[in-house]
This record gives C-alpha cells, sequence and structure tokens, in this order.
C-alpha cells in the first residue's frame, strides 16, 4: 500500500485524487430493467431471483423460493438473459441491495436491473464494491423518493455517479477486495454446513427418530396443558417495562429495538406481563409460528392480544421451545385455526393446550436441548466470526475506494 504524494481535487460531492475520474453509471455499464410486468409463477422450474433474494454483497437462494416455467422464462428474458459476473441492484423494497449472479439457471423478477462494466476502463468487480460501498449507499438514498418504503426511478440511477481510479488500480482494489470476500463467502459455508447438521439434528432428535446413548425409555404422548398453564398479569400499576413483539423466526424481541419505530400503545397498563422463563404467543397470528421463550428480562410486556403461559417441573424449556416451534406442531396450530368458528379469535388457551406432542423423560429432554444449544454455539461464533469479516472489509472498502490508500499496481 502507498499513500505517498496523493493530490486530491474537488467534485461536486467529495475530494478524489485528481488522478480519479468521476463518470455517470450509464456512462461505464450496460443495463438490463426487469422492472415491470409480474412473472407468473410455478412450483419448479427456473428459480426466480427477486429483490427479497438479493441480500448486501450476495444471493439469499434459501428463504424466498420461487419458480418461472421455461415459457414464462424465455418471454421474460427477451431482455437480456442474466449471466454470470452481471451485478444486480434493486430499486425498491428493498432499495441499494446489490449483489453479483453467480449462476447461470436463474431468472430476474421486477424492482431489479442488472449492470455489467462496458468499457476497457472499468472492472466489473471494482463496481460491484463501489456500489456496495457506503458513498454510493449514501448518493442512492439522497436520490430516491418515497418515506417508509424508498424506490429509485432507473433513469435517475443511471446518472448517479461512480468515483473511477486508474483501471490497474482498480483491478488492485478489487483484488484486495475480493480477498475479504472470499474468506467471508467460506466461513458462511461452514455457517450453512452447520445449519444443516442443526437441522438433521432437529428433525431427528426431536422426534426420537435417533436416540442419543443412553436413552431407550418410550416416550409419552401429552396434552400441553398436562405440563403447563396459563398466566394472565395485567399491568395494572403501568409499570415502564420493555415491550416485547413476537417473531416468526426470532421469537420474542423487544419491540423499539428491533422495528426501529414505536408500534405499541402509549398506554400499557393492559398490557400483560411475562416474567423471565415464561412462553408467549400471538394469539391471532400462532399459525405463523409466531411463539418465544422470554429469558432475557425478569420481567417484560406483552400486548393483550397475546396469550402467556409457563411449563411445569417436569419440561425442559429449551427442549419444549424447540418442540413447539418444529413443523410438526406448527402444523397443529394451522388445522385448529382453520377450523375455528371465529377465525380472527385466534388460538386460544383453550384450544392451544390440548395439542397433543410426544415428549421424552426431563433427563433426555436436558440431553437433546444440550446438544443443540452447543450447534447453535458453533453458529454463533461463525456468525460473529462473518460480522467481524464484514467489518474489516468496511473499513478497507472506506480507504481504498476513497483513495485515502493507494494500492500499487502490480498485483
Amino acid at each position: 500500500m502507498n499513500n505517498n504524494n496523493t493530490t486530491f481535487k474537488d467534485t461536486p460531492l467529495s475530494k478524489i485524487p485528481s488522478d480519479w475520474e468521476v463518470k455517470e453509471l450509464i456512462k461505464v455499464a450496460s443495463y438490463v430493467d426487469y422492472r415491470g410486468k409480474t412473472p407468473v409463477k410455478t412450483d419448479s422450474g427456473r428459480f426466480l431471483v427477486t429483490a427479497k433474494n438479493i441480500k448486501s454483497g450476495y444471493i439469499d437462494y434459501q428463504n424466498s423460493q420461487e419458480y418461472i416455467s421455461e415459457k414464462e422464462y424465455h418471454n421474460v428474458m427477451k431482455r437480456g438473459v442474466p449471466k454470470i459476473g452481471d451485478i444486480l441492484i434493486t430499486t425498491e423494497a428493498p432499495l441499494g441491495n446489490v449483489a453479483m449472479i453467480d449462476r447461470e439457471d436463474i431468472a430476474l423478477a421486477q424492482r431489479v436491473i442488472k449492470y455489467r462494466a462496458k468499457t476497457d476502463e472499468v472492472d466489473n468487480y471494482y463496481l460491484l464494491q463501489y456500489l456496495l460501498s457506503d458513498k454510493f449507499q449514501q448518493i442512492l438514498d439522497l436520490r430516491s423518493t418515497g418515506s417508509t418504503a424508498k424506490g429509485i426511478k432507473g433513469a435517475i440511477l443511471h446518472k448517479l455517479p461512480i468515483d473511477l481510479p486508474p483501471i490497474l488500480e482498480q483491478k488492485a482494489i478489487a483484488h484486495i477486495l475480493g480477498l475479504m470476500d472470499s474468506a467471508i463467502n467460506t466461513n458462511n459455508k461452514l455457517i450453512a454446513k452447520k445449519e444443516l447438521q442443526k437441522k438433521w439434528l432437529i428433525q431427528n432428535l426431536m422426534t426420537g427418530k435417533r436416540r442419543l446413548n443412553g436413552f431407550s425409555q418410550e416416550w409419552k404422548e401429552i396434552h400441553i396443558k398436562d405440563v403447563s398453564s396459563e398466566v394472565s398479569i395485567r399491568n395494572k400499576a403501568d409499570n415502564q417495562l420493555t415491550v416485547l413483539s413476537c417473531t416468526k423466526y426470532d421469537g420474542l424481541v423487544p419491540s423499539l429495538e428491533y422495528f426501529g419505530r414505536k408500534l405499541f400503545s402509549d398506554d400499557v397498563s393492559t398490557y400483560k406481563v411475562v416474567p423471565k422463563n415464561h412462553f408467549a404467543y400471538a394469539t391471532n397470528h400462532i399459525e405463523e409460528g409466531s411463539i418465544g421463550y422470554q429469558d432475557t428480562f425478569k420481567e417484560a410486556l406483552i400486548s393483550p392480544m397475546y396469550t402467556v403461559f409457563k411449563t411445569d417441573s417436569s419440561i425442559n424449556d429449551t427442549f419444549f421451545y424447540k418442540l413447539l416451534k418444529s413443523h410438526k406442531v406448527v402444523y397443529q396450530y394451522q388445522n385448529r385455526m382453520e377450523g375455528s368458528i371465529d377465525r380472527r379469535g385466534g388460538l386460544r388457551w383453550d384450544a392451544f393446550s390440548i395439542i397433543k406432542v410426544q415428549i421424552p423423560s426431563f433427563e433426555e429432554q436436558s440431553a437433546i436441548a444440550n446438544v443443540l444449544e452447543i450447534a447453535n454455539k458453533e453458529i454463533q461464533v461463525l456468525k460473529t466470526k462473518t460480522e467481524k469479516l464484514r467489518e474489516q472489509k468496511k473499513g478497507l472498502m472506506q480507504v481504498l475506494l476513497t483513495g485515502k490508500i493507494r494500492l500499487s499496481y502490480d498485483i
């Protein structure tokens, strides 16, 4: 690295090294705009990459899976077949997520524009990194419209400025940041492998298909009410405790912190108290698996539209929480909700508590919970490492993509 003898010049937005240029995105990259009519979805076929799949720096093929037929694919992709190396950017919902295509058998949906560097003076991977940078993202945000759901028109996006070092420096920057991306991707592959192992453990240990060493006793079938009881404590004293919300994937979370804005009432005197080591579920939305376990605060609050309950001493709560979030039990929530006379009434305690589940002895519950907790900790260690690598990359981007630190061109 070299930072000697660098002089800077003013541009409309910032200072950049004197030998750098500023050009509009449309001048350095060809594009295809896939926004428009929503493609007709099918159960199989070509994987449809939507704005939901495009994250910051990668395409998520797991959490949202949609497909279109071959016929629809050829119709929609007339504007340009996506290729490996093409850079995608979302134009709304969410705005500004950027990723590079890494497989060829995909289709692209609305709210996505595809770019690729089009001259010998621009490195395609450098362009990707610049679109990911804080500087470009801030400009994108400033030029967007809307309040809660921001978006940007293609005509405006195309004219956003791109800082361009000499081509050899672009390649050097892309090389260094690419090494960071490789480290992050390698770590994420380990996370994915550990997640699959954890999924296998849950599917097998939580159902008794596989038994841990030392356990052979038959599991017994019970009603939820046989091992737990409803708790309904109102916040009559109007104590200003942390208000929780229940999410499908993360369970109980501090509402204000999680959503970034206040969604609950100013008057919390009618809210329910959730003591530590108690469960709570969204009475009207339990069919989505919206159930959580409160193990963070001595006491917290939840909307009166929730149901709160606790288990007895025969239950290991970590095991029981996994059981209540399992697909088999969530399916029972869905069936009971669909069969309800008053669908809006949700799944109240009387109906919820008679659901039948299979459980082993307390000792086996605890052993299974311990195995799953170890798996969780291993995954969390890897996720923490990924976050540290991302922070390191972010620091490099802030100095390399602004010219504060220059790279030699011999990489």
